[in-house]
C-alpha cells in the first residue's frame, strides 16, 4: 500500500516514507504524547528508517501517523500512533488502525503488541487485540530517559 489510499472526508493513507514530515512528526512525539516525551530528533528519524510507517493525510499535511516495527515474517509491534487534535473525531484513528492491520506484510504474522493508555476499545474493535493472555511471561527492561540522554552525548 505505498500508493495514497483514500479514506473518505478528503483523508488519505499511505505508506511512502517520502510524504512523512519528520518535523511535525518528531514534534507531537517529543512534545504532545505521554510515551515518547523529549525523543530526540536522531532517534524518531532512525526509528521511521527502520520501520514500517502509515502517514495519514490531509491534502499534503500530515495529521496521523502510525509506525511498526516488524520482522516481516512473525512478529510486529505497532506504535507511535497519533492523530493530531485538530482532525480527531473523523475516523481517521480508526481507519490508520485498520490500514496497519490489512496491509500485506503484516496481516498473517502470528503475533502483534502495542502498548496504550487510553485507546483500548479502538484497538480492540479496529485492530481485533485484547490484553496479554499470559502477562507473567512478559518482562521488560527500562533506562532511564537521563541515561539515554548521557549515551547520547557520549557518542
Amino acid at each position: 500500500m505505498s500508493e495514497l489510499e483514500s479514506v473518505g472526508d478528503g483523508y488519505r493513507i499511505s505508506t511512502d516514507k517520502s510524504l512523512l514530515d519528520l518535523a511535525a512528526i518528531h514534534r507531537y512525539l517529543s512534545e504532545s504524547s505521554y510515551w515518547a516525551e523529549g525523543r530526540s530528533l536522531a532517534a524518531v528519524e532512525t526509528s521511521i528508517e527502520h520501520s514500517l510507517c502509515f502517514g495519514a493525510y490531509r491534502g499534503e499535511s500530515l495529521v496521523g501517523f502510525a509506525r511498526v516495527v516488524t520482522d516481516h515474517a512473525t512478529f510486529a509491534w505497532i506504535c507511535d500512533v497519533f492523530v493530531l487534535e485538530a482532525h480527531r473525531g473523523r475516523g481517521i484513528g480508526k481507519r490508520l488502525i485498520e490500514s496497519v492491520m490489512e496491509h500485506p506484510v503484516l496481516k498473517g504474522l502470528r503475533l502483534s503488541l502495542l502498548a496504550t493508555r487510553d485507546a483500548h476499545m479502538l484497538y480492540q474493535r479496529y485492530g481485533g487485540f485484547r490484553p496479554l493472555e499470559h502477562p507473567d511471561r512478559w518482562m521488560e527492561k527500562r533506562v532511564a530517559r537521563s541515561q539515554l540522554a548521557d549515551q547520547a552525548e557520549g557518542s
